[in-house]
Order: structure tokens, then C-alpha cells, then sequence
């Protein structure tokens, strides 16, 4: 099987995806990183705006080797370049970014490539769009996206409806929310600080799992 096609294969299926920084909750990465993949968390991104690239580099071959033994996807923020050089399994970009096109051109077409969205004319215009899936939201408020306001549940039910590729739902989700997030038709969800602020990381990833799972049937839908 090439890395293009097992990449692709694990996106698929994967359920919970979660987002951090070098620090998360001001812990080292391995204490919540390790746990939480543990608990379930089956696709990583390292999104750390304050990093200096030999940071990011040092903190992404931590991250990489993690997920490699969990058999996690491990993917870079707004970083092409970083991505590549250290051989992530992708690129998340968001809609102020680097061009989508650009970001493909850096990891190439054996790599995958994610993208934000914030409406649902920007989910149906990603479809035009060389990406692997996109992430829709923030469906609450969250500081994690200061400025961004919250866009509600309506455009998950459109993506439930129109998206034709995976796609996540994003901001403000933890396990007191996911149910509705999941019975307006996500079978995916991103989070950040209800695993990165956990007390338990592990814990919280299986119970926002399971929150996924409880209302989707296992498998690439």
C-alpha cells in the first residue's frame, strides 16, 4: 500500500482529532500527547503560532514519533514547509493561510492536505479545492479562535449533506456538547482544550470518542 493511500484510508476512518501547542495546559507534549492517543485520538495536529521553526522542528519530531507508534495521523498547522521537511503525514491550512495550492505543492500528492471553513459557502467552495478534508466551525465560540464567531450547528447539517469528502467539526466541543454536534451529523470532531486543559487527557479523549461513536456506526461514513 503507498502512504498516499494508507494516509487516506486512516483519515477515513478516523473520529477524534486533536489540536495543540508545545505546551499544552502548560505541559510537556508527551504528558497530554501520549495519553490522549491512548484514550483515542486518532489524528494530531501541532499548531503552535509562537514557535520559532527550530522549535516547531524539534517539537513536531516528538509529536511525529508519537503518533507513529500509535498509529495516529500526525499533521503540521499553517506550515507546509515544516510538514515536508519533517516528514508529517500533511498540512492543515486555514482560509487566511497559504493558498491551498501552495501548501499541495510543498507536501506533495502523497501527503495530506486539510483545510479550514467557516460557512457553509466556504465548505461548498472547497470542493473545487485539492484537499483531503476540511474542518467546519467553530460550531461554539472559543478562544482558541479569538475573532472568529461561532457559526452554529446549520452549517454541519449542510456539510452532512453536500460534503463529499471527510470533514470535521470544529470549536468549542467536549464531551457535554459532541452529542448534539454528532446528531447534527458529524461523524468527526476536532478539539483543543478538552483535551489540552484536561486534568486527564486520557480519560477525556476516550469519553469524547465515545460521545462519536455512541451515534455513528464505526467506519468511513
Amino acid at each position: 500500500m503507498s502512504p498516499a493511500t494508507d494516509r487516506r484510508e486512516r483519515l477515513a476512518t478516523a473520529r477524534l482529532y486533536f489540536v495543540c501547542d508545545r505546551t499544552p495546559g502548560g505541559r510537556p507534549l508527551e504528558d497530554v500527547l501520549a495519553p490522549a492517543l491512548a484514550g483515542g485520538v486518532d489524528v494530531f495536529q501541532l499548531r503552535d503560532k509562537r514557535a520559532a521553526d527550530p522549535e516547531l522542528v524539534e517539537a513536531a519530531g516528538r509529536a511525529g514519533a508519537l503518533c507513529e507508534a500509535a498509529g495516529a495521523l500526525f499533521l503540521l498547522n499553517d506550515r507546509p514547509d515544516v510538514a515536508a521537511a519533517v516528514g508529517a503525514d500533511g498540512v492543515h491550512v486555514g482560509q487566511d493561510d497559504e493558498p491551498v495550492a501552495h501548501a499541495r505543492a510543498a507536501v506533495g500528492t502523497e501527503c495530506l492536505v486539510g483545510l479550514s471553513t467557516h460557512s457553509e459557502g466556504q465548505a461548498d467552495d472547497a470542493a473545487a479545492l485539492d484537499v483531503d478534508y476540511i474542518a467546519v466551525g467553530p460550531v461554539h465560540a472559543t478562544p482558541t479562535k479569538e475573532g472568529r464567531p461561532a457559526i452554529g450547528l446549520e452549517p454541519v447539517r449542510h456539510a452532512a449533506e453536500t460534503v463529499q469528502r471527510p470533514w470535521f467539526a470544529i470549536g468549542g466541543i467536549d464531551a457535554r456538547n459532541a452529542g448534539e454536534v454528532v446528531e447534527a451529523g458529524a461523524s468527526r470532531i476536532v478539539v483543543v482544550r478538552a483535551i489540552a486543559e484536561a486534568e486527564d487527557p486520557e480519560a477525556a479523549a476516550r469519553a469524547l470518542r465515545a460521545a462519536v461513536e455512541r451515534r455513528v456506526p464505526l467506519g468511513p461514513a
